[in-house]
């Protein structure tokens, strides 16, 4: 069923972004941007592509039901069925900070899930028109091309960490056992690029804190399909509404096993 979902999938993609989020971009009024929390920003272009992406999945397969990030932030209460049945997982811009700057990068993220584990994801650049696709067990996409994850070949793994969510103490932790390990590179704060960056060899690893479902079902999946790895600090697998914190994504298994054993044994 998930292969035979691409097609259509991808065109809803595309279509919202060259309807409703490229007109948009660099051409937001102040008050079609407004902050959901302190740094956390939504915009009207998040609002109208969430609610035609929404639209279009429903249509495609009515049985699943839609946990979009803009209705969560909306009523909390969705959120708490996201592990539950059959659902789409829908972030309408990832990167909302950037995009409102009017500054790269950006991307819309789609996932398929059962029982909060993922069987397909979408993440579309729009402005390059990059489509990276995943589905479970049989492999990771960039236009349509199979790829296989590989590391950057850099002599110390260039590494993405996100850490601003994090406690303070947490936050130094991190920083000290870092430290002169791994090259230390500025995260793009959006999770639909630095997805591909691990898979495609720019990046070696990266980490995030909080830990979303639409900002990592898709990723998650396209990352492990394509050979890499992305997991709890712990080793289990990330699963869509389990409430936890924290994933590790490597560009490969033996560099998840290293920076996991560096950073949190």
């Amino acid at each position: 069923m998930a292969m035979e979902l691409h097609e259509p999938v991808a065109a809803l993609m595309r279509e919202v972004a060259r309807d409703i989020v490229m007109p948009r971009y660099r051409n937001l009024a102040a008050e079609d941007i407004s902050e959901k929390a302190a740094d956390d920003f939504v915009t009207i272009a998040d609002k109208e592509s969430e609610i035609r992406l929404a639209e279009g999945l429903a249509a495609i397969l009515p049985e699943a039901a839609i946990i979009g990030e803009e209705a969560c932030a909306a009523d909390p209460a969705i959120l708490e069925r996201a592990g539950d049945g059959l659902n789409w997982i829908v972030d309408p811009i990832d990167g909302t900070g950037n995009f409102a700057a009017g500054k790269p990068p950006f991307g819309i993220m789609v996932a398929l899930a059962d029982g909060g584990a993922a069987l397909a994801g979408w993440i579309l650049d729009p402005l390059t028109g990059r489509l990276c696709h995943a589905v479970l067990g049989a492999g990771s996409y960039v236009n349509g091309e199979r790829i296989h994850a590989r590391e950057s070949g850099a002599a110390m793994p260039i590494a993405a960490l996100a850490v601003y969510f994090m406690t303070p103490q947490e936050r130094a932790g991190i920083q000290n056992r870092s430290a002169g390990r791994f090259t230390l590179v500025d995260i793009p704060r959006c999770a639909a690029e630095q997805y591909p960056r691990l898979a495609l060899g720019e990046n070696d690893l990266s980490l995030f804190s909080r830990t979303l479902p639409w900002d990592h079902a898709a990723g998650t999946l396209f990352l492990n399909e394509a050979g890499g790895l992305c997991q709890r600090h712990d080793g289990s697998p990330y699963r869509v509404g389990d409430k936890r914190r924290g994933l590790l994504g490597a560009s490969s298994p033996r560099l998840w096993d290293k920076a996991a054993d560096l950073l949190f044994s």
